[in-house]
């Protein structure tokens, strides 16, 4: 049995059919883990969610900014932009079912000595703390008043996090995190346009793995997001967006050994 943690896929469901026969995955055996954004950008997102669902108990998936966009747009909160490629997922005749399905989906997910988030956290969070922020965002996603959590996170620029926030202010605020979070300051103010290599950080801000003294600093943090950092590995860090949707590689990491596996990408961004 392995446990195989796989970048995002943003829709491109060719690459991710030759990586998992280049890990040979098993599902009578094996899992997967994936770090986020399954759709968008990408050519063919609708069999990328089918997939993944019909995976049930063998796949595990935080959702990223471009899944929760997704649900943006099919509440009306949001439109399709030029280079989106969701149509097809909104048209589908199980469109209700696989929106549903990914509005059960974890925005934080823990096992073992991994986390698995699809962007980052903030320095002063700790791992326990953020485990419980997110459970605030999945029990409303999952609730009835769900869409106007995700009204609150458009636009999502001027969200900085306080402890004292409350309703869907404070929930957008904890997705902008998870699902967003690049750069910020020590102090963990989040830096909202960057998303260039940590190289050029702005002045003051950080790559949020990077910010002396957080707290989670000892745990094995599993992320993607960050397509410009690229694969990104270390002691406590697995950052594994390499860019599939950009034409570069779609990688998956066997957590048990932390071999790596990846698959070259086409370029299929729209």
């Amino acid at each position: 049995m392995a446990t195989y943690a796989i970048g995002d896929v943003q829709g491109c469901y060719e690459p991710l059919q030759r990586l998992l026969q280049c890990i040979r995955f098993d599902p009578s055996r094996d899992r997967l883990w994936f770090v986020g954004d399954l759709v968008n950008r990408g050519p063919d997102s609708l069999s990328v969610l089918r997939l993944i669902k019909q995976l049930g108990e063998r796949a595990v998936a935080v959702l990223g900014n471009h899944d929760l966009f997704l649900l943006s747009v099919a509440e009306n909160i949001v439109r399709l932009r030029p280079e989106d490629t969701l149509q097809s997922i909104l048209d589908a005749p199980d469109r209700d079912e696989l929106l549903t399905w990914l509005r059960q989906q974890h925005l934080f997910y823990r096992e073992g000595h991994f986390v698995m988030v699809h962007a980052g956290l903030l320095p002063q969070w700790s791992i326990d703390e953020a485990e419980q922020l997110a459970h605030e965002v999945e029990t409303g996603l999952q609730g009835p008043s769900y869409r106007d959590m995700l009204e609150a996170s458009y636009p999502s620029k001027h969200l900085q996090w306080s402890s004292g926030l409350t309703g869907p202010t404070r929930l957008a605020t904890i997705i902008k995190v998870l699902t967003r979070l690049r750069a910020c300051s020590p102090d963990g103010r989040m830096e909202s346009s960057f998303n260039g290599h940590p190289d050029r950080s702005p002045s003051g801000y950080f790559p949020w793995f990077k910010i002396p003294g957080r707290r989670h600093k000892e745990t094995m943090i599993v992320c993607g997001h960050w397509a410009a950092l690229g694969l990104h590995c270390e002691e406590k860090l697995l950052a594994i967006d390499s860019g599939c949707v950009w034409g570069r590689e779609l990688t998956a990491v066997r957590l048990e050994d932390r071999t790596i596996f990846q698959v070259p990408c086409n370029g299929t961004t729209a």
